[in-house]
């Protein structure tokens, strides 16, 4: 599916990756947001449930394997171009997820991967947005246990 100028909104999936007191973001290298700091994600594939992209799109961006937990918060993400018209459209499900293993390096689509906690996070070029759900991520951590069992 074409990304810019689409005929209908993209389903897009986000990983907010916690550990401990910090979350992981990443910086994108390609349009839209292209330099910007965001989290893991990207569009979801035909035929792919929306955990499995999750945990895809993770693995090739930063090399990390995740566990997957619930939805943090569903949004759009709308790009107007000069004239108006819509460049971009995507409709964005943020999942809470931690790390199960890999090894953190900036891979496909991105230009850098790292941890921030959320005070870091609120200082980067970052949509106000993504810096939310980061904090709400943050501040359910002491929810996240051995005992939650992620949802496939």
């Amino acid at each position: 599916m074409k990304r810019d100028y689409p005929d209908r909104p993209i389903v897009g999936v986000g990983a907010v990756v916690v550990d401990g007191e910090r979350a992981l973001v990443v910086r994108r290298a390609t349009e839209p947001l292209k330099g910007e700091w965001s989290i893991p994600g990207g569009m979801l594939e035909l035929g792919e449930k929306l955990r499995e992209g999750i945990v895809r799109e993770v693995r090739e961006e930063t090399g990390l394997d995740v566990e997957v937990f619930d939805v943090l918060d569903v949004f759009d993400s709308i790009f107007p171009d000069r004239e108006g018209r819509t460049q971009y459209h995507y409709v964005l499900i943020d999942f809470l997820c931690r790390p199960m293993g890999g090894e953190l390096q900036a891979s496909s689509d991105v230009s850098e991967a790292k941890w921030v906690t959320a005070e870091e996070a609120g200082s980067l070029q970052m949509k106000a947005a993504t810096v939310g759900v980061i904090r709400k991520a943050l501040g359910l951590t002491g929810q996240m246990c051995p005992s939650s069992v992620p949802r496939n």
